[in-house]
């Protein structure tokens, strides 16, 4: 757990910077998604209750058990709500404050319902429809099961930099253009930018979808947008040994000495600002000034995990922006995890909770 004296000195510092965070232009992009939750029904006992699958590995046995027959596997919704690593995270960080702007994937023409309170706080620029995924919860874990045929249809984005300090572009794994998003946005925006450097923070979203070559290329190009802006690159463990594979990097364990000196092996290499690393009870990172670890807090069965490491990212982004150090803003991005600012979401049948 950290320490009441790093939570105290956090919440101290991020109180003296609320006036500088407070309508603090950013812009985040460039995906969007309508999330399904979904419970598998182990013992179906009547029309309303049910005992739920707890554990992946029995949904795989069952999977498995079927092969060369079939099954009939029942799914339950347990919510409806905006998804995506963008909107996510964005949401998050609108509610923290900050003057959000989101370029992505809404709904066109019109605004998809489940987005419309996220546009009610945050100006949204809708560039296409979203994606769908229906994300399965298990005690142990969630498979996501996406529909990315929208994504496609973004291109690259060059408005709106120059008058915001923050800058976020996510789900590269996802989004097939981005990669030529970055090229554009670091040879033809990039050097017109005027004043300090603003800080861009990039996640990948599960490189493993992508080839070694394609994640080679993206990781040589962030690195030349250290030139123009201070980069985060932020990672979940299993990216980060992907991205280790890449650099020919030793793949870590999950202990906090091997997962800090993989954040300050991967920083060094690809000579970026910063770069954080999260686990599951504990995350890491590494900057110029040294490298750390924040321990929990951690629940062992949240009520939902889809979206907690966009979560993470809005928390640690936010530190940064106020000038803290790493400790902090890893104490920030942990707390963000597990009470998230306020959301909504739609439950089945449409009603709305928070």
């Amino acid at each position: 757990m950290p320490s009441l004296s790093l939570s105290k000195q956090t919440a101290a510092l991020l109180q003296s910077a609320s006036r500088t965070l407070n309508g603090l232009p950013s812009v985040v992009g460039l995906d969007g998604f309508v999330d399904t939750i979904l419970h598998v029904v182990k013992q179906r006992e009547s029309v309303a209750k049910f005992t739920r699958m707890a554990a992946m590995g029995d949904f795989a046995a069952s999977i498995a058990g079927a092969a060369g027959l079939s099954a009939n596997i029942e799914y339950v919704t347990a919510m409806v709500k905006l998804g995506g690593n963008g909107p996510i995270m964005a949401n998050a960080l609108s509610r923290m404050g900050l003057g959000v702007t989101y370029v992505g994937c809404l709904g066109s023409p019109a605004i998809h319902p489940v987005f419309s309170e996220f546009a009610q706080h945050a100006k949204v620029i809708s560039i296409a429809e979203p994606g769908y995924t229906d994300a399965v919860e298990f005690d142990d874990g969630k498979l996501m099961f996406g529909k990315h045929e929208t994504l496609r249809d973004v291109n690259w984005l060059a408005k709106l930099l120059g008058s915001s300090r923050f800058i976020a572009l996510v789900n590269w794994t996802m989004l097939t253009q981005m990669t030529g998003i970055l090229q554009k946005l670091l040879t033809r925006v990039a050097p017109l930018l005027k004043g300090e450097r603003r800080w861009l923070f990039i996640d990948f979203a599960d490189p493993a979808k992508r080839s070694r070559e394609d994640l080679l290329v993206v990781l040589k190009l962030i690195g030349k947008f250290e030139k123009y802006f201070r980069v985060i690159l932020g990672l979940n463990l299993n990216e980060s040994r992907q991205v280790g594979e890449v650099l020919s990097l030793e793949s870590p364990e999950e202990t906090y000495g091997t997962v800090t000196h993989h954040a300050s092996r991967i920083r060094e290499m690809l000579k970026i600002d910063t770069v954080v690393i999260h686990p599951t009870q504990f995350a890491a990172a590494s900057d110029a000034q040294g490298s750390t670890h924040v321990v929990g807090p951690f629940t062992a069965k949240p009520k939902i995990s889809t979206g907690a490491g966009d979560h993470f990212n809005a928390g640690f982004c936010l530190g940064r922006l106020a000038g803290l150090d790493l400790a902090g803003s890893l104490q920030v991005s942990l707390c963000i995890v597990g009470f998230p600012p306020r959301r909504t979401y739609w439950a089945p049948g449409g009603s709305r909770r928070r």
